[in-house]
C-alpha cells in the first residue's frame, strides 16, 4: 500500500464543500481541516505508484476550490495503532 499526505490550499469560502468533494474520490481515506500553513490535508491510499497520478493531478487537484496541492509520499508508518495491531496478532 502507497500512501500519500496531500497539503492543500483551498478558497476559503469553499472548504467544507471542497473537502467533501475531496473524501469522495476513490483513493482518498482521510480529509482534515487543519489550522496553519495549508487549509486541509488529504490522505492517499493506493496500491501501485500510477494510481497517485489518477488521484491526486487527475481527480484531487481538479476539485473545485483547490487552488494548490503539495504532495508528500510516506516511506514507512510509526503509530502506535499499527504497533499495536502487529503485537496482538495471535491473542485471541
Amino acid at each position: 500500500m502507497i500512501t500519500a499526505i496531500v497539503m492543500i490550499h483551498a478558497n476559503a469560502d469553499r472548504i467544507p464543500e471542497t473537502a467533501q468533494a475531496i473524501a469522495e474520490l476513490s483513493g482518498v481515506t482521510e480529509v482534515y481541516s487543519c489550522a496553519g500553513d495549508v487549509d486541509l490535508i488529504a490522505v492517499v491510499r493506493v496500491r501501485e505508484h500510477d494510481e497517485l497520478a489518477d488521484v491526486i493531478a487527475g481527480g484531487l487537484s481538479r476539485v473545485p476550490g483547490v487552488r494548490d496541492t503539495s504532495t508528500h509520499i510516506a516511506f514507512r508508518s510509526y503509530s502506535a495503532q499499527d504497533t499495536d495491531a502487529a503485537f496482538a496478532v495471535g491473542l485471541d
